[in-house]
């Protein structure tokens, strides 16, 4: 089937004009309308992170949830059809989509696939389990632990309407996305009366997310042109320019939401570290849940335990599937696997975040091949505190 290409200017012009119009008229509600206390009847929570990062995993914490509506990355969209812009000039198009779907409406995917679609035609739909399970598709129950495969076999050729119909029945919107890097980009939503956002932040030391990214090479060269502004020019990250980018967002983020951040975030960020969750599964996604306004069923509780307990570390094919794997020797693997002369380099690049996110440098080949030697520094749960903050490092 023949698929229509929108020239991106054409795109861009087009959610210009209805971002401005949004914001004259929510300028207008705000100046007329008492502000009222009460919270939209959903939950809203965006899992914020970068590529390879454990993003997928935390995204899977959540969609397998029987509460919870889930798409991955659906900005995904916005990218491939503006590819030539850069990703600074995509905050406000992407931002403008997550809103749409936190909203369940879908109308905004129109812009990005014109044509007549089904369920298969959205970015990685059947990651999300809420699409492979009543009313999207009938072949599943919400409480199912679903599988990609399975769910691309028996769900594909329902409608796209079904993404709609079925967003507007849970009581939980969750979307991951790799594709801001700046928080201030994300205040309209935070401070929007129709959403009810928290934000959680997945960080990842930049030393292990280089060592993913190794085995995604050719997977992420148009993503990495994007962030480095090349006018649509693919890049493999060689010299570590996207991986500099990356750590400069995590310290932009995390900063903004810890160092006298504004009023409306209070309650509303959490930062979570790959490391410490793959150590004790459980108590962290306890944490996430909570901050969710979810709780762990006996069934998630007994899959997250299969997941995280397999016996091997990952096969390259599987870079972007969730499979059960040992997941502490996963977040482990790049001290064996990069040259200490690569892990200098990134640590030159990255030692801002490395420091800020609580993670130690290495100094030696020997210190990086010690695995007695804990790199993950200590952390408080819990360790925003609104009234007094003090970064430990």
């Amino acid at each position: 089937m023949a698929r229509i290409r929108i020239p991106s200017t054409i795109v861009i012009i087009f959610v210009t004009v209805q971002t401005g119009f949004l914001l004259f008229m929510y300028a207008r509600y705000s100046s007329f309308m008492p502000q009222s206390e009460e919270k939209p009847s959903q939950v809203h929570i965006l899992i914020l992170s970068s590529w390879r990062s454990g993003s997928s995993f935390v995204g899977q914490l959540f969609s397998q949830h029987p509460s919870v509506f889930y798409l991955m990355e659906p900005a995904w969209h916005v990218w491939v059809t503006m590819y030539q812009n850069s990703a600074k000039v995509l905050h406000m198009a992407v931002r403008d989509l997550v809103r749409s779907v936190f909203l369940c409406d879908m109308s905004v995917f129109d812009a990005y696939m014109p044509w007549k679609r089904n369920l298969s035609d959205l970015f990685q739909w059947a990651a999300s389990r809420a699409l492979c399970s009543a009313p999207a598709c009938d072949s599943f129950q919400r409480t199912d632990i679903t599988s990609e495969l399975a769910c691309k076999t028996l769900c594909g050729r329902y409608p796209f309407s079904k993404v709609e119909e079925a967003c507007k029945t849970y009581s939980h919107v969750v979307i991951k996305e790799v594709r801001f890097f700046d928080l201030k980009v994300l205040y309209p939503l935070l401070t929007d009366p129709s959403l009810n956002l928290k934000i959680i932040h997945l960080v990842r030391d930049p030393r292990a997310v280089v060592k993913s990214r190794e085995q995604s090479v050719k997977a992420l060269a148009r993503d990495n042109g994007i962030v480095l502004s090349t006018n649509g020019t693919k890049v493999e990250d060689s010299k570590y320019k996207v991986m500099q980018e990356v750590c400069r967002s995590h310290v932009q983020i995390y900063e903004t939401a810890t160092l006298k951040p504004p009023n409306f975030l209070k309650d509303r960020y959490l930062m979570v570290r790959f490391e410490d969750l793959v150590r004790d599964p459980l108590s962290e996604i306890s944490e996430m849940y909570k901050f969710a306004d979810l709780s762990l069923t006996p069934r998630l509780k007994s899959w997250v335990y299969n997941i995280t307990h397999g016996q091997g570390p990952g096969k390259k094919k599987e870079a972007f599937k969730i499979t059960s794997r040992d997941a502490v020797s996963v977040s482990q693997a790049w001290r064996n696997v990069l040259s200490f002369q690569k892990v200098k380099k990134i640590q030159e690049v990255c030692k801002g975040a490395i420091n800020i996110l609580g993670y130690q440098l290495v100094d030696s080949e020997k210190e990086q091949r010690d695995l007695t030697l804990d790199l993950v520094l200590p952390r408080r749960h819990n360790q925003f505190s609104w009234l007094s903050f003090n970064p430990k490092h």
